[in-house]
């Protein structure tokens, strides 16, 4: 069993990190921010207060989240470990999340906290681009698409996010930097949390994040 968390601010590539870590260990991806964009597309009544929120760069209310982030982690497949990927983001879900575990006598093994400065995520999430289509993600400079606005995968269109302006990425990584960082001390308090260096290449962070797990294979 393997039950981790996935820390770090807008664009220090949790993403990526995160869907090798799921493969190689076999656990589920909950992505409360991929839940959300999955209720804004239905149109539900949370898709519509999420919105709200995530356009202007804030974080959606812990009540909302909590909600959608228990719902989930009841599910079958989340029975033998999970990788959380946005939530906690505040102490005050962390707490939540203890309890909602402690009630079911687990708790979390690790705390991955990927560490990259503010210039650098700047640069990656303005020049970011997804396919509207199958959600593949490029870098108008890192990783560009081989035809300009078309995806490599399935020649979808590609566009910027609307939370990948330059306004709001800074207020992004203020809010994060605000309410989120305060849960690296929270989890570093019982010895929980690694700090990886997420301005490396993608290989030497996806090897430090298996040295702070272990061998759980």
């Amino acid at each position: 069993m393997l039950r981790l968390i996935l820390l770090g601010p807008p664009g220090a590539g949790k993403g990526t990190q995160a869907a090798r870590i799921c493969q190689k260990y076999s656990i589920p991806h909950i992505s409360t921010g991929d839940i959300f964009r999955k209720h804004i597309k239905e149109g539900t009544e949370f898709g519509k207060k999420a919105k709200e929120y995530m356009n202007k760069g804030q974080l959606v209310p812990d009540d909302l989240v909590v909600e959608i982030a228990e719902a989930r982690l009841i599910e079958e497949d989340c029975i033998h470990g999970f990788l959380l990927d946005g939530y906690p983001r505040t102490v005050v879900q962390a707490e939540k999340l203890d309890k909602f575990l402690s009630e079911r006598n687990v708790s979390i093994d690790k705390v991955l906290d990927i560490k990259v400065d503010k210039e650098e995520l700047m640069t990656r999430l303005i020049g970011r681009r997804v396919c509207r289509c199958c959600g593949a993600t490029y870098h108008v400079i890192n990783m560009p698409p081989e035809k300009e606005g078309i995806c490599d995968v399935c020649t979808g269109e590609l566009y910027q996010r609307s939370d990948d302006t330059a306004a709001t990425v800074e207020n992004r990584i203020e809010v994060y930097n605000a309410l989120t960082v305060p849960l690296i001390e929270y989890y570093d308090k019982v010895g929980k949390v690694a700090h990886i260096d997420g301005s490396r290449k993608l290989d030497t962070v996806s090897s430090d994040i298996d040295a702070a797990i272990g061998d759980r294979e």
